[in-house]
Order: structure tokens, then C-alpha cells, then sequence
């Protein structure tokens, strides 16, 4: 499902406009965003957590030309499945 097809299928889901469930989807992605990016993380019980995690700088190679390379620390936004979510999925 792309983004064109999730906000069809909320619209029809809450009984909106297509408008209105484009801009509730753009203010969610927005909220979360947001708070990811202040270092805080976004937690809906039953569904899942939206957090962020770090990555310690580490040695890599160059698969083209086996050479060591250092590979730099960075963050990296995470989705954590709530146990509701899993329950569903694995009916």
C-alpha cells in the first residue's frame, strides 16, 4: 500500500474527505517527525513505538575495494510493534 492508497483507505475507514484524511496523515508524519528529531520518541499502546536509535561509529570495508573505511556514528528512526499489533498479524 502506497500513501495515495492508505489515505483512500482512511478516508473511507473514518467516513471523511480524502482531503481531510491527507492532511490528518501529514500532521501525524509531521508530529512524529518532530519528536524523533528533539531525541523523544511517539508511544501508542497496542499499536507500537516510533523512537530513535543510535549507531556507534564503527570500522566498515569498501566491498570494491576491500579497503577499511570508518563509518561515522548516526541516528536512525525505529518503529517497535506493540503486542496487540504482533496478536494481529499472527492470527
Amino acid at each position: 500500500m502506497n500513501k495515495t492508497e492508505l489515505i483512500v483507505a482512511m478516508a473511507d475507514q473514518a467516513g471523511i474527505s480524502r482531503k481531510d484524511a491527507e492532511k490528518a496523515l501529514k500532521a501525524f508524519t509531521d508530529v512524529v517527525t518532530d519528536e524523533l528529531k528533539k531525541g523523544g520518541k511517539v508511544q501508542l499502546v497496542g499499536f507500537g513505538t516510533f523512537e530513535v536509535s543510535e549507531r556507534a561509529a564503527r570500522e566498515g570495508r569498501n566491498p570494491q575495494t576491500k579497503e577499511t573505511i570508518q563509518i561515522e556514528a548516526s541516528k536512525a528512526p525505529k518503529f517497535k510493534a506493540g503486542k496487540a499489533l504482533k496478536d494481529m498479524v499472527n492470527e
